[in-house]
């Protein structure tokens, strides 16, 4: 319930931005600043962040040690960062309890987390939390940042705060909380280990007896199990939900500096016709890269080229001539993606009909794009932190205790460089 309700709170603000209806709200001057707003705002933040409700555990444990001994407790639990795993394993619970209703197959999952010294790659962590956490964090991720560019901060800018305060930490959590409980999570020479390993997974391609761990496609096709084993009603949510997806693109494509001046449906139709060229474009290439690589690299990276070349010079003359902004590309990028998002979800959700028109390989081109994509955006800040060695360091601290640290420390400087 915690979760639909920042999907609906999100949703709902997607549809006042995109309409109009928020600009003219804004307008009023009993709306505008509104104090008494900003004060009820500020007392729910604050049962929101979970002070409120962590209230009984001190409480207990107050009667029992004594109070001193219970906020040290406190602090000591936030400093150990157990509001992120546990916000975390919500993610995990919730994504679950909501395919087993509409899919069925319930089973065992496991939210808890046991003593590792290990390090886990980048590939394994995105294979087991890629559609409970990473995807549902992006998307949350999305509205929030379209909430800020177009919205309208009619309560002020501490209202907005206040308001959307807990939901980047929901968003954080679900994105990174994987790789900060990962032992050696940010050492440099494990994130360069991590990268190899992942260009090496997404590439292979499946088959008969390979592991999901040694191919995308053969995780790919694992994780649509659940569709090919509900019934009619599943396929029918599955596609309704999917819906939501084409909202972005319907209210985006008329914020731009181009088309802001007009409401026909001209520009939607536009938008589509821009979609399926971009996946045309994506056909090719995929059809390119099966009959030219092997024997013909060369020519396949002619094309490539030639390919990339022509949509920056396409670009270039939209800039220029309909005055495009570069916040217009930025504008796009937020419509189109969700909306090849939707399309991907709807068609593994129609699989059948899809490899009768033959379409299926198309399927598979496009939701490796995005996974690559995805990919990309988890591994980039991850890696940035690599780069400074205290990070590191702090994830050791946070992770084991003292002793255990030192050792590890010591067992750094003798092993020495490899």
């Amino acid at each position: 319930i915690t979760v639909l309700t920042v999907y609906v709170f999100l949703y709902g603000r997607l549809y006042l931005i995109l309409s109009g209806l928020e600009k003219a709200l804004s307008s009023q001057p009993g709306i505008r600043q509104n104090k008494p707003l900003e004060f009820a705002l500020a007392s729910q933040s604050f049962v929101q962040i979970g002070f409120l409700m962590a209230l009984p555990m001190v409480m207990e444990i107050g009667l029992e040690k004594g109070f001193r001994t219970a906020l040290s407790e406190f602090i000591l639990m936030q400093l150990q960062l157990a509001p992120v795993f546990f916000t975390f394993s919500l993610g995990t619970r919730t994504h679950y309890y909501g395919r087993t209703l509409l899919h069925g197959g319930a089973k065992y999952r496991s939210t808890g987390r046991g003593f590792v010294v290990f390090h886990a790659k980048f590939a394994d962590n995105y294979r087991l939390y890629s559609r409970s956490h990473f995807v549902k964090g992006l998307e949350l991720m999305l509205l929030l940042l379209i909430y800020h560019i177009f919205g309208e901060s009619y309560g002020g800018t501490v209202a907005y705060i206040f308001i959307s305060v807990s939901m980047w930490f929901l968003v954080a959590t679900w994105l990174f909380a994987p790789f900060l409980f990962n032992p050696s999570g940010f050492e440099w020479q494990k994130i360069i280990d991590d990268w190899i390993d992942w260009n090496k997974w997404i590439s292979n391609r499946g088959g008969i007896g390979v592991p999901p761990e040694k191919s995308w496609e053969s995780w790919w096709e694992e994780e649509q199990e659940h569709l090919q084993q509900t019934g009619k009603r599943g396929i029918v949510a599955e596609i309704l939900l999917s819906l939501r997806f084409f909202i972005y693109q319907y209210g985006l494509v008329y914020h731009l500096n181009m088309t802001k001046h007009t409401r026909s449906v001209l520009v939607y139709g536009i938008s589509w016709l821009v979609i399926f060229a971009i996946l045309s474009v994506m056909k090719a290439v995929s059809m390119g890269r099966r009959r030219f690589s092997a024997n013909f690299q060369l020519i396949f990276r002619l094309i490539k080229g030639s390919i990339f070349i022509t949509l920056v010079s396409v670009v270039a003359v939209l800039m220029y001539v309909p005055h495009m902004t570069p916040g217009d590309v930025v504008v796009c990028v937020l419509a189109f993606a969700p909306t090849g998002w939707g399309l991907l979800a709807m068609a593994k959700a129609c699989r059948p009909v899809m490899q009768k028109a033959g379409l299926w390989g198309s399927v598979m081109t496009v939701g490796r794009g995005y996974e690559m994509v995805m990919g990309l955006v988890l591994f980039c800040p991850v890696a940035f932190l690599a780069w400074f060695p205290f990070v590191s360091e702090f994830q050791t601290r946070m992770l084991f205790n003292q002793a255990f640290s030192r050792g590890l420390q010591i067992s750094r400087i003798l092993g020495g460089p490899r």
